[in-house]
């Protein structure tokens, strides 16, 4: 017969506390089975009995009781009640949530990944790519799920359109209008941000052994993605004002590439853009060549205009017949909303809308929802540009400090998130001491496709304000 649980005498809610009823349970029981209080196997006090001993109502014991289900703590059988669960095993089958670097291993893309996801304070992770929490305007989000939790709740359980919510494109088809790009709703699919879009295009348009160009350097996720699809991956080297289009030019006619991947604005990681000559090169050279060319402007946003820094979209000199345009949310809004997009002609995107289809049926239309609110509402114009001012601010005071400790900014740039710095020193070897100390920096090896040793590192001007950040720089490059 199984041993009913043991609660003791002491009382586990009070009304003069804090937290809720529930929550006072749920920790109270937690704390009781990790501390092997309650043994594995015993029964629970039935729902009825429980409540009257702690003198709370049936119904937040069932909560309590489901809530310490969910998270592993009970199980529940059908007509016999609630026992405590064997929580050693199904801790054993869980991943450990950071694992250290082994003194073996040299940092690649996917080391870099794994650590942008640690739980590292943000302002000691310049490494990284994303705006600090404070920055964005958690408000601004919650706020927008907030109205779509008041909508028919029937609109929130099916699943969304193959092709995105089709407000959403609407709104997208205005955005792009003031990029001068005219893309009509049915030429834009929406996507799990500009990861998934990119995975689409070279899915769609390559086979393993075909031959990809990205810029060098360039956005090091991408050279994971496409070495899983059998492509090889080719760097064009990147000037100031955009590739090197004579090099781009020899290598095309060697190679025959099908897809040609830059960042017209805002490159990462030099925050350079494309200027209208090098704009018409690269047109040029992709119609000679017949390939095909993927515009990545998930910064778009962050860019002040072309009156601060000259910057020139292939899309709209091409109008969608030959590039494919990319963007996203993730960078201004949070990256929790994984809502990108695709624009392109309308024969593509009836192609992506069914590899999408078959891939992940549909994307997220809760936030794509959420993500037309905030669009359709005005609000987001003014938040763009509280991050642009504080841009702005940042990367004259990183790139002052930056300079006096000797590092070189290889193009100082009037705008963007990202410096690309010469540091004089192997940064795989700084990236490995930095780690020990807890603070994330991304080397300059895993831009490039071909991943040699670098001197550079790409700094995320928004994630450079702890000092401890600053001390370890100056003892290791003095």
């Amino acid at each position: 017969m199984t041993k009913p649980a043991n609660l003791g005498s002491s009382p586990m809610v009070s009304r003069d506390s804090g937290g809720s009823l529930v929550e006072q349970i749920v920790r109270s029981v937690a704390c009781r089975i990790d501390d092997k209080l309650l043994r594995t196997g015993s029964r629970m006090p039935s729902i009825r009995q429980f409540a009257d001993e702690q003198k709370v109502s049936r119904f937040t014991v069932v909560e309590a009781y489901d809530r310490l289900v969910a998270n592993g703590y009970l199980e529940s059988r059908r007509g016999s009640g609630f026992f405590v669960r064997e929580r050693a095993s199904l801790l054993n089958n869980l991943s450990p949530v950071t694992q250290p670097l082994p003194t073996s291993q040299q940092p690649d893309v996917v080391w870099l990944i794994r650590n942008m996801f640690r739980q590292l304070p943000p302002q000691k992770m310049p490494g990284s790519g994303l705006l600090p929490h404070e920055w964005l305007d958690g408000e601004l989000v919650a706020n927008g799920l907030r109205s779509i939790s008041r909508l028919n709740q029937n609109l929130l359980l099916h699943y969304g359109t193959q092709q995105g919510f089709l407000p959403l494109r609407q709104q997208l088809q205005l955005k792009l209008a003031e990029l001068e790009i005219a893309a009509s709703p049915e030429q834009i699919v929406t996507t799990n941000g500009v990861t998934q879009a990119l995975d689409l295009v070279a899915s769609e348009f390559t086979q393993p052994g075909d031959t990809i160009f990205v810029d060098d350097p360039a956005w090091f996720l991408m050279f994971g993605t496409f070495a899983t699809l059998g492509a090889k991956v080719i760097g064009i080297p990147r000037l100031h004002d955009g590739p090197d289009v004579a090099k781009l030019a020899e290598l095309a006619a060697l190679h025959k590439p099908k897809l040609y991947i830059i960042h017209s604005v805002l490159h990462n990681p030099t925050s350079t853009s494309l200027s209208a000559a090098k704009a018409f090169q690269v047109l040029k050279t992709a119609e000679q060549h017949d390939f095909m060319i993927v515009e990545d402007d998930v910064y778009c946003d962050m860019h002040p205009g072309s009156a601060v820094q000259p910057a020139t979209r292939l899309a709209a000199l091409d109008q969608l017949n030959r590039v494919i345009y990319l963007g996203g949310f993730s960078k201004t809004l949070a990256a929790n909303l994984r809502v990108g997009f695709i624009a392109t002609s309308h024969q593509n995107a009836i192609r992506f809308s069914d590899r999408k289809m078959l891939s992940t049926l549909t994307t997220n239309e809760i936030c794509e929802r959420v993500v037309h609110k905030i669009l359709s509402e005005g609000h987001y114009r003014k938040h763009v540009d509280r991050i642009r001012s504080k841009l702005d601010t940042a990367r004259h005071e990183v790139t002052s400090r930056v300079e006096k400790m000797g590092m070189q900014v290889e193009y100082r740039t009037p705008a963007g998130m990202f410096l690309w710095v010469e540091t004089g020193t192997d940064t795989i070897a700084l990236t490995e001491k930095a780690l020990e100390k807890g603070i994330l920096i991304a080397p300059g090896s895993l831009f490039s496709p071909h991943q040699l040793p670098s001197t550079h590192m790409r700094i995320n001007v928004a994630a450079m304000g702890d000092e401890g950040v600053w001390k370890f720089l100056e003892n290791e490059l003095r």
